[in-house]
């Protein structure tokens, strides 16, 4: 099985953090000296991490079929966490792009985007679970196809949000990072499979101290034969928290209140 790509030898003891160089073949502006740890999630897998406010998470897709499935906690208190319906209304929006938050149902930022050179990832899609999957793909056993990492979503998210103590019951609806869907003349969700992605980045600064898990499975709506998602490539640095002249902050009143709601609770 596959497993995210780390470097092999003991970090230095001048740089006690796992932060292999790999990241600069993705994120080569990142300042070298902020760079906490790096990592190479394949198609098909998960991963998570618990996050300090300030630091921010670069994704890079790696492959034409890249797919990142996120989720939010905060870490103080996972009962708060990122929340869809909340952050579209605020911010009278049907996709994320540069300025927008992820906000939780206690109005403040978990997270902002800071970077995106794509201008659209999708909020409303939901989650590949593994009956589409195989409807989809077919069944694939490792024993018979030793497949490297196939495995839906949902699948790949409770097992991430479970190493955090969070249950079934805890699952939320994800932001889909690099996808597109529109809707068609029939009110209908038509996932845009013509958009190139191979490339593109989008960065997400931590606006409170959070738990973040992903997936790398497919898109629900992908209808691309095959399971046969892209690799992503994940760079952690810190940034520090959002400055007051911050674009986010900029971005719309809305985005501006959840960020000062974010400042005041880490004063406590």
């Amino acid at each position: 099985m596959e497993h995210p790509t780390h470097t092999l030898d003991n970090p230095p003891a001048d740089q006690p953090v796992d932060a292999s160089a790999l990241w600069r073949r993705f994120a080569p502006d990142l300042p070298a000296e902020r760079v906490v740890w790096s990592e190479v999630v394949p198609g098909g897998g998960h991963w998570s991490w618990r996050l300090s406010r300030g630091t921010a998470l670069r994704f890079a897709a790696l492959d034409a079929r890249a797919n990142v499935s996120l989720v939010l906690y905060a870490a103080h208190n996972p009962l708060e966490r990122y929340n869809m319906p909340d952050s579209l209304k605020a911010q009278h929006t049907a996709h994320y792009r540069a300025g927008h938050v992820l906000m939780s149902d206690m109005g403040r930022a978990l997270a902002s985007f800071t970077l995106d050179t794509l201008g659209w990832h999708d909020p409303l899609g939901a989650l590949l679970d593994t009956p589409t999957m195989e409807a989809k793909y077919g069944v694939h056993r490792y024993e018979q196809h030793r497949n490297g990492m196939y495995r839906s979503g949902r699948d790949g998210l409770l097992i991430e949000t479970g190493k955090h103590g969070l249950t079934v019951r805890d699952q939320i609806a994800p932001v889909n990072l690099f996808s597109r869907v529109v809707v068609d003349g029939e009110g209908r969700f038509v996932f845009d499979a013509e958009r190139p992605v191979q490339g593109a980045q989008v960065e997400l600064r931590m606006d409170l101290d959070v738990v973040v898990a992903i997936s790398t499975a497919p898109h629900p709506l992908d209808p691309r034969p095959g399971y046969a998602p892209g690799k992503v490539g994940v760079a952690a640095w810190t940034c520090g928290p959002a400055p007051a002249d911050d674009p986010c902050r900029r971005f719309r009143p809305e985005t501006a209140r959840a960020l000062h709601n974010s400042d005041v609770f880490a004063l406590s």
